[in-house]
């Protein structure tokens, strides 16, 4: 059975997203043409998602030293254990959706805090006796959802980004929708949002 991860990056609903929008009927066409396999969808800005802090970093460094978990600090524990779930959930995924807006050329800072839970050494990747990065992610297939207020086509700071951590990590099936340009001509932003729709339909039903 094939488990689907989605990965929403945006506070607002379909109804104020045009990102999120898109990725109803995205995952509405996968439910329809996937009916045997599992999905889970999250949104980002509903849960509590691990920045990288004092807390944590001194708990893998205590960990480091062999310090046993249930000895950490209450903090420390709830930090690892919460940062761990994330990771565990993207290794449980064998396809995985991320959407968002680009905000300031670059992924909403959620989505960022999610991306450092997944660029896990010795779990996404691993080092080689020669000390080179191999990833380990190399099984699963990624659709990056994003939409743009300007025209990027793929070349945006934000897509760049995501397209190189996974890439780094061993993902090679790695697939882009764009809706882009409604700021830009927001006479077309209605037709521009349709066909966003129609591709993410189509894309639903064969990714």
């Amino acid at each position: 059975m094939t488990h689907l991860l989605v990965v929403r990056a945006h506070p607002l609903d379909s109804e104020h997203s045009r990102s999120m929008q898109v990725t109803d009927a995205f995952v509405k066409s996968y439910t329809e043409s996937h009916p045997e396999d599992t999905i889970e969808d999250i949104n980002l800005y509903d849960l509590a998602v691990p920045d990288i802090d004092r807390n944590l970093l001194q708990a893998w460094s205590e960990l480091g030293t062999g310090i046993a978990f249930d000895e950490l600090s209450e903090a420390k524990q709830q930090k690892i254990t919460l940062f761990n779930g994330y990771t565990n959930g993207f290794l449980h995924a064998d396809k995985v959706v991320i959407a968002n807006p680009l905000w300031n050329l670059n992924v909403p800072a959620r989505l960022k805090a999610w991306v450092d839970t997944i660029t896990v050494a010795g779990k996404t990747f691993k080092y080689n006796e020669k000390g080179e990065a191999v990833g380990l992610a190399g099984d699963k297939k990624v659709l990056h959802i994003q939409a743009n207020g300007g025209v990027y086509d793929g070349k945006d700071p934000a897509n760049q980004y995501l397209k190189t951590i996974l890439t780094y990590i061993g993902v090679s099936d790695f697939q882009e929708l764009f809706v882009e340009g409604m700021d830009y001509a927001p006479d077309k932003a209605a037709d521009i949002i349709a066909e966003g729709i129609e591709k993410a339909t189509a894309l639903g039903k064969t990714f």
